[in-house]
């Protein structure tokens, strides 16, 4: 048998094509009937000898190339392997075990069906996800106002050591909204008139500059812990998340010259004397004071004439106040309440006593529309609210009254007889923690009264003031 070269049975083991012509001393190329893909996919034969693929002969496409071109009457014959072995392979054609470990990079897989997610999957960094709305944050305690989360709004947030879960529904910066997910209680959200630690009665009658401070969290009297930048009485209360606000004022007579425009601030996280931090538009005493998260109302009062202007301030800043409004009707002695998005004025003295209740919105400059009445009407009185209603206490009518009225900021609607306090007052004052209502001053003690949100139930004696403080201006932390 002639020597036909190596690989004998890899040439015999393959479909084969087999192409031949015969030489004329001048022809140099062959054209095959296939396409090899590699010059080391043809072995070529001149009268049987086996020629050296890529010294003797090349490839391009199908065009097979001799270095010298065959002599004549020499026979070619070229057998080109099955192109299918180096071609595109058929579809579903590559099994698993055909695929090298560890071959597949990043830059071949395009998408991942998430049907494929199956199993236990790797710890990752949260900054390694892409397209997730916030995110999620761990951590031992639970999220504040002012936290403020590169994710913004969806972000969740898991108290580690509670096992509370609050998501992010409003990511306004300082004025977070987290609300509670975990199936406990309890949203994280901007100011809603509530304190969680303790009351403030700033300033009063007999005329003083004191501010003095009482706890939420128990039953205890309360304690000098500070004073205002000047001794009045019958100023108005504004609380921020971090500070208590005193606005107005007078130090003596029923005029005006008596009377103040001071705006006094002092901070809730140490015991420290107040600041002036700016003026309100009118010089008067008996306003009412409101608060929304940024910013604090003055509305109606006193000075030589009855007011009906509402003031605004912000709590960002040192500035003087604006008149924003107006209310229905000019009046002072009013006490002020709010909701998380109104104001309202209630009572008060307007030449004889009002049962007006006034709303007006924090969302914009406005006035002040009419939206319900009091039981009795009355001056004097004491505010509080809970999230869901605003409280009238105390007052006289001219005689002392020891009612507390009750009614809904879901709906404009009259006030209900809700309780009692433990004595009929005039000229009281209040404050509000998360759970209950608070009622000082007026005659015939220094009793600070608290009163639940959760049942209408009576008021019961819950500490003593530091000193008397008829008509003083209440906060809350």
């Amino acid at each position: 048998m002639a020597y036909l070269g190596k690989e004998l049975l890899g040439i015999l083991s393959h479909d084969k094509v087999m192409d031949n012509m015969t030489g004329d001393g001048s022809d140099t190329t062959l054209t095959l009937s296939r396409t090899p893909g590699s010059v080391n996919n043809i072995q070529v034969f001149m009268d049987g000898i086996c020629q050296t693929p890529g010294t003797e002969y090349t490839l391009s496409g199908n065009t097979l190339t001799f270095t010298t071109a065959p002599e004549t009457g020499v026979k070619v014959v070229a057998i080109s392997g099955n192109d299918s072995i180096i071609r595109e392979p058929n579809d579903n054609s590559i099994t698993g075990t055909k695929i090298l470990d560890n071959s597949v990079t990043n830059a071949k897989i395009v998408g991942l069906s998430s049907s494929k997610l199956t199993g236990a999957l790797p710890a990752i960094s949260g900054a390694s996800l892409t397209n997730v709305s916030g995110g999620v944050i761990k951590s031992a305690s639970d999220p504040a106002l002012n936290t403020n989360p590169s994710g913004g709004t969806g972000t969740i947030w898991v108290n580690k050591t509670s096992g509370e879960i609050y998501v992010l529904t409003d990511a306004t910066t300082g004025v977070n909204v987290w609300t509670n997910v975990g199936g406990g209680s309890g949203d994280i959200e901007p100011w809603n008139g509530n304190g969680t630690i303790s009351g403030y009665a700033a300033g009063g009658s007999p005329n003083t500059d004191t501010i003095q401070k009482f706890s939420f969290t128990s039953d205890a009297n309360a304690t000098d812990v500070a004073n205002l930048t000047q001794s009045r009485h019958y100023p108005a209360g504004h609380s921020s998340f971090t500070h208590g606000y005193a606005s107005c004022g007078n130090n003596g007579g029923d005029g005006a010259p008596n009377a103040y425009n001071i705006i006094d601030k002092w901070t809730y996280a140490s015991d420290a004397n107040a600041t002036d931090v700016g003026d309100s538009t009118q010089i008067r005493w008996a306003p009412s004071g409101q608060s929304s998260s940024t910013h604090g109302y003055t509305s109606g009062g006193y000075g030589n004439t009855f007011h009906n202007e509402i003031d605004k301030f912000s709590f960002a800043s040192i500035a003087n106040a604006t008149d924003v409004g107006d209310l229905t009707a000019a009046r002072h002695h009013a006490c002020g309440t709010f909701s998380k998005t109104h104001g309202y004025n209630n009572g008060g003295h307007t030449g004889s006593y009002s049962n007006i209740i006034d709303k007006f919105t924090f969302a914009s400059n406005a006035n002040a529309t009419d939206v319900g009445d009091l039981v009795t009407a009355r001056s004097g009185v004491a505010g509080s609210q809970s999230t869901s209603y605003g409280y009238v206490s105390g007052g006289q009518t001219p005689t002392n009254v020891n009612v507390i009225e009750k009614y809904t900021f879901a709906s404009n609607a009259n006030a209900t007889d809700a309780a009692d306090l433990t004595a009929a007052r005039p000229s009281v004052s209040g404050s509000s923690s998360t759970t209950h209502g608070y009622v000082w001053g007026g005659a015939p003690d220094d009793a600070i009264d608290k009163f639940s949100f959760a049942s209408n139930a009576n008021a019961t004696d819950a500490g003593d003031l530091f000193s008397r403080a008829n008509t003083s201006a209440g906060t809350q932390y």
